[in-house]
């Protein structure tokens, strides 16, 4: 599904709903007993709206501050519906989630009257069981709205990206950086994903898709950012319900990228690889490897091979390795250019490419015009026929047919992304099933909140010198 983005894309689907929300915002201040216009002006409206529910003018300042400026609009708006005498907690609810619906009708409802700031009416007693109900539902409320808006915590399952970020490691990924997505699939059980925790009972139901766009973020996807995303081959599941993946972006839409012996040029420009970027070696020696020899010199991934072992670590650590005297010695593992390498996008026969040679390739970008040659289909025909939002698309005698039309160039409607894992000879990325589009990004990891070490024990399995740490 292409991907809607940007302030334009917020007008066209949100102003008319926030304008009734206005026209209702406008008509609750005169029943309070305030000017209407005083409902439109920004910050101003936030003091009067203050002042009508009975708190503190000071309270204005909280809204400067990130997150606590959310559960307090929340707060605001349910003392506000108090002060009209609605108390019950389903009609709170209803104005959170659809207060675009519910404040027009109390504003325009004659049977709703102001009763007064909030805090001077009478509370009406709830049960225990009532307090409960409440405080869990607004708890599934709150973190599902961080969870979707500003932070979601991720563990790391794979040894894809180290060293960067290991397996057992915790992390939390910005939504607000590239901007949060508005769900495709509404219908889904709160704060799970793909299945009902711990089952295989999917948590979602199909029957309702919604046209996806995206909110402005504060910053754009930049070379070397290490991004979540949707794996983009799961067909299957519309984007927001895919795995989630983790790697490095090394190409933003429109540039030319080529790999030359493990070197990454974007534009012609040599990239210099992360410091913890991995590759795998051979060790020649006679002699057999304890783990904690490995453990020492923080090497996870190794194997036993005839005359030696297969292991994956930074170039760096070679020199550690060679500096031991039963290693006779350490070899770089490459593949040669013009090899073709078995599941390499877009097709190994006719481009013969490999994990440490491959392009150049040019990444889409949205409003990208190519002419639909026989080698232009080859490369691109993946993203036209999955991504692009087509009913129905197909290639016939190297022709492309979009609903039945024949077609002799293209615009692509998204942009596109390349990424890749820092352990370069041991991951599945976009060399394999190609790019990442533009709606299937989720987020920028930003930090390890915690880890765990899942081949160790008790209070030795988490990871202290990990904890806090920023991932670059």
């Amino acid at each position: 599904m292409a991907e809607f983005s940007g302030f334009t894309s917020l007008l066209i689907f949100t102003f008319p709903l926030f304008a009734v929300f206005l026209w209702g915002y406008w008509k609750l201040f005169e029943k309070s007993g305030r000017k209407g216009w005083e409902a439109i002006v920004p910050i101003y409206n936030l003091w009067v709206h203050l002042k009508i529910i009975g708190r503190p003018g000071w309270w204005l300042f909280l809204f400067f501050i990130p997150i606590i400026n959310i559960f307090l609009g929340i707060g605001i708006l349910v003392d506000l519906l108090r002060s009209f005498g609605k108390e019950k907690f389903y009609q709170h609810m209803t104005a959170i989630v659809l207060g675009f619906i519910y404040i027009p009708y109390l504003a325009f409802s004659p049977k709703v009257l102001y009763l007064g700031p909030a805090t001077q009416l009478p509370s009406i007693p709830k049960t225990a069981a009532q307090e409960w109900r409440d405080s869990i539902i607004f708890a599934v409320f709150a973190a599902t709205l961080i969870r979707w808006a500003f932070l979601e915590a991720f563990t790391i399952p794979t040894s894809s990206m180290e060293k960067t970020l290991l397996v057992g490691d915790f992390l939390f990924v910005s939504k607000i950086h590239y901007g949060p997505r508005t769900p495709i699939t509404p219908l889904q059980i709160p704060l799970t994903h793909q299945h009902i925790w711990g089952t295989g009972i999917p948590s979602f139901l199909n029957w309702l898709q919604l046209p996806q766009f995206r909110f402005p973020g504060i910053s754009r996807i930049k070379r070397n950012d290490v991004v979540v995303f949707n794996y983009p081959t799961e067909y299957h599941y519309p984007s927001d319900i895919k795995t989630h993946y983790i790697k490095r972006c090394m190409g933003l839409p429109g540039d030319t990228l080529e790999i030359k012996n493990k070197t990454v040029y974007v534009n012609d420009i040599h990239m210099t690889a992360p410091p913890s970027v991995q590759y795998k070696y051979y060790l020649s020696t006679g002699t057999s490897i304890k783990d904690r020899i490995f453990d020492n010199l923080q090497v996870t991934d190794y194997r036993a091979v005839q005359g030696g072992y297969l292991i994956d670590t930074t170039p760096g650590n070679v020199q550690k390795f060679k500096n031991l005297t039963f290693i006779e010695s350490v070899v770089p593992l490459e593949i040669k250019p013009d090899e073709s390498e078995y599941g390499i996008y877009p097709d190994p026969t006719e481009f013969p490419w490999n994990k440490d040679n491959y392009g150049p390739l040019t990444i889409p970008y949205r409003g990208w015009t190519i002419p639909l040659t026989p080698k232009n289909l080859t490369l691109y025909q993946s993203v036209i026929i999955h991504y692009e939002g087509h009913h129905q698309v197909e290639i016939k005698n190297q022709e492309l047919l979009i609903d039945g039309k024949p077609f002799r160039q293209y615009t692509f409607q998204q942009d596109y992304y390349f990424m890749m894992g820092d352990n370069r000879h041991n991951s599945l990325d976009s060399r394999f099933w190609g790019f990442v589009p533009a709606d299937h990004i989720v987020g920028k990891a930003l930090f390890i909140w915690f880890s765990t070490d899942p081949n160790q024990r008790l209070l030795n399995k988490i990871r202290w010198n990990r904890i806090f740490n920023v991932i670059q």
